[in-house]
């Protein structure tokens, strides 16, 4: 499987703080809609951020410590469980396009846009591919600790190397997701209330590619970018339908549309600190 066919952008890695990265992935979902490219992006979380799952308890965030730490809190509009990213540690992507160009069935979409990054991990030397079987849950506010599911959790050396997942509006489908460069077991606890689970059971889950490849965080960002390209530009072939701007950027009124959701929802404290139908 290769991309869709049809005009695409590449966004190199930007420094955001998370809650303008969710937005931005709203808007690259919006623009797909509108008949505009579909975007494929790496981005970074700046500062630290705690992602929570669209419909996830906020009694499970340690609140507290989060403010201590300087780490900022925002919901994503897909499911699971609470993600802390850090600027390190975390390699961000996302893929927004067009809902009548991938498959409608979730399993089949999730293999065909996960595709470059099983590829990205093939250019970094890492044996990674999809969970084989499920393997349980050991906390399950915390999304590197829930099952993991053959449908879209990698792995690599036993353990869960990436995470992926989707949500669909009427006209678009977004997949955004993280590769863990390097694992702070730490402070991923931190930021929840009462883990029970220790620093040394989370390493024994969750696998950093600085532990399986001797490369920098900069090597690794750019196998994740090019091996978006070469999915896209595999995906347009040689007819001359369809392209890719490998220096894309976001239109200034797409970074205005950001901003009004970033104050609308992202940073929005009844937002982010009640589950959907508890807000007013």
């Amino acid at each position: 499987m290769t991309a869709p066919e049809g005009d695409w952008r590449l966004i190199r890695e930007e420094r955001r703080p998370g809650p303008m990265q969710m937005a931005l992935d709203e808007v690259a979902a919006e623009t797909a809609s509108e008949g505009g490219p579909g975007t494929v992006r790496t981005y970074r979380w700046d500062p630290t951020c705690l992602t929570l799952g669209y419909g996830q308890d906020p009694e499970t965030v340690d609140w507290d410590a989060c403010e201590r730490a300087g780490v900022d809190v925002t919901r994503r509009r897909t499911g699971g469980g609470g993600i802390l990213h850090d600027a390190h540690g975390d390699i961000a992507y996302s893929i927004a396009v067009p809902a009548g160009d991938v498959p409608g069935k979730l399993l089949d979409a999730y293999h065909l846009l996960c595709e470059p990054i099983l590829e990205a991990f093939d250019r970094l030397g890492i044996d990674a591919d999809y969970v084989e079987e499920a393997v349980p849950e050991l906390y399950h506010p915390a999304c590197y600790l829930r099952e993991l599911h053959p449908a879209h959790d990698v792995v690599a050396a036993g353990r869960k190397i990436a995470g992926n997942a989707q949500y669909r509006t009427r006209d678009a489908v977004v997949q955004h997701g993280s590769l863990s460069f390097s694992v702070d077991a730490e402070a991923h606890l931190d930021a929840f209330a009462d883990p029970p689970v220790a620093p040394e059971t989370f390493r024994e889950r969750v696998v950093g590619i600085d532990e399986l490849a001797d490369i920098d965080r900069e090597e690794a960002v750019r196998a994740v970018e090019e091996s978006l390209a070469a999915w896209v530009e595999a995906g347009n072939g040689s007819d001359g339908v369809g392209s890719l701007d490998r220096d894309g950027s976001w239109t200034d009124a797409e970074l205005d549309r950001a901003s009004e959701l970033v104050e609308a929802r992202y940073r929005d404290d009844d937002w982010v600190r009640s589950r959907p139908g508890d807000r007013e």
